[in-house]
């Protein structure tokens, strides 16, 4: 069985029409998607229906939190966030029709399931902690149990901090599977992860970096009220801001 974890769109909308065909071309039977549907790109309410249309298993990442957290006490929020940040926080809320946010807000925190009928996945979009924590290549076995507090599963997918690696930690396969519409690692490629299942065999991963048509994405920036200097990170894969 062959499986594709898509994570952090970021309203990325080109971007994950490649990504989902590019997985289907390999032989995906199944795509999931670890959060951050929405921000900084110009297609949040597009990406939302396109993941809902293909009944693709997702669920909230940190930032589409934001975004119904904003949706219902703007104020609150205005006041704890730099002025560029709320500036494109905000865009993104005036861009989901009330559809795309009735599927946001229905996305749960986490996704647990039996794969091929015999490996534990527990899909998290920061870790098992919370949506905002963290988990990087440089986790520890202790570190990770830690995060686990003592549950046990074959393969934890994550995203969040859109640096992709996939690795096997304390006896679990541990799968970030990086940023399918903003990367941040210097590689202008987006990333996702697939994942391997054979009988008689543990889990195995690899990430998928894939290319993408830019020019759309480009051109609805420059359109819209967003940064102009999105248009930027989005071509170039550094990280010039700190992501929230």
């Amino acid at each position: 069985m062959l499986v594709a974890f898509i994570s952090d769109i970021h309203g990325n909308l080109p971007a994950l029409e490649a990504a989902l065909t590019d997985a289907r071309v390999r032989g995906a039977e199944k795509i999931y998607c670890a959060g951050d549907l929405t921000g900084y790109g110009p297609f949040p309410g597009e990406v939302c229906r396109v993941l809902a249309g293909e009944k693709i298993t997702s669920i909230i990442g940190n930032y589409d939190a934001k975004v119904i957290a904003t949706l219902h006490r703007s104020a609150d929020l205005k006041e704890s966030l730099k002025p560029g940040k709320w500036k494109i926080l905000e865009w993104a809320c005036r861009h989901i029709d009330d559809d795309a946010q009735r599927f946001l807000s229905s996305l749960p925190s986490l996704h647990r399931e039996t794969l091929a009928g015999r490996f534990e996945l527990l899909m998290v979009h920061g870790s098992p902690v919370s949506v905002d924590d963290a988990i990087y290549p440089s986790i520890t076995p202790y570190g990770l149990k830690k995060k686990l507090a003592g549950a046990r599963l074959d393969i934890l997918v994550c995203g969040h901090t859109h640096i992709p690696f996939a690795r096997r930690v304390a006896g679990a396969l541990v799968v970030n599977c990086g940023s399918a519409g903003l990367p941040v690692d210097g590689d202008p490629r987006p990333a996702y992860a697939l994942v391997q299942m054979e009988p008689g065999k543990p889990p195995s991963a690899r990430i998928i970096r894939f290319d993408y048509p830019k020019a759309g994405l480009f051109r609805a920036i420059e359109r819209s009220s967003l940064p102009r200097g999105l248009s930027a990170e989005f071509s170039e894969g550094n990280k010039k801001r700190e992501m929230p």
